[in-house]
């Protein structure tokens, strides 16, 4: 892991810490989803809405209109909320994926259901790994847009870099979304 990238992680983990939504940022969220959507909001941890956030405000100061990009930012992460990590397990993964990157990937794709939890150690693998599915899923449920569930549901998978992101206006998103969720 890089220098930088450490000290990104280190930013992230004090952020975490210390995350809270305001009366406005929640203002901005009910701007932008419908109200099933914002009670899906809602039910993400702090640490998760204030990121969700930050992507969000990222996405606009950057020009991008686009009200489906928009709801996948704020819900992104909705997936999360049905098994919330805690700090510790949030650090876990960040410290595997830096000394063995495929390992976290391998590790959570062993209980794929969304009921079916995997115990101690690997369950934030689980989380880390299925969140985007289960997220996609409650978004839909929600009244999401098909744009938006994919996104949603793609948020963590990286394109090839061979990808024409210009070709395909999904991927040109996607791209946007990683791009700033990457930074968030």
């Amino acid at each position: 892991m890089s220098v930088a990238r450490l000290l990104y992680r280190t930013s992230q983990f004090w952020q975490a810490l210390r995350s809270e939504t305001t009366p406005q940022d929640l203002g901005l969220a009910s701007s932008v989803l419908a109200p099933a959507q914002l009670e899906l909001f809602k039910q993400m941890p702090g640490s998760d809405q204030a990121h969700s956030l930050r992507v969000l405000k990222a996405l606009i100061t950057q020009g991008e209109k686009n009200s489906d990009l928009w709801i996948a930012a704020l819900l992104h992460d909705v997936g999360k909320s049905i098994h919330p990590l805690r700090l510790w397990e949030r650090a876990l993964i960040v410290l595997v994926g830096s000394v063995c990157p495929g390992c976290g990937q391998r590790w959570g794709m062993a209980s794929p259901g969304r009921n079916t939890m995997a115990p101690g150690w690997r369950r934030a693998f689980v989380v880390a790994t299925q969140h985007p599915q289960w997220g996609a899923d409650l978004a839909a449920k929600a009244g999401v847009s098909p744009l938006a569930v994919a996104l949603i549901r793609r948020h963590q998978k990286r394109m090839e870099s061979s990808v024409d992101v210009d070709a395909d206006p999904e991927d040109r998103l996607l791209s946007r979304l990683q791009a700033v969720d990457d930074n968030s």
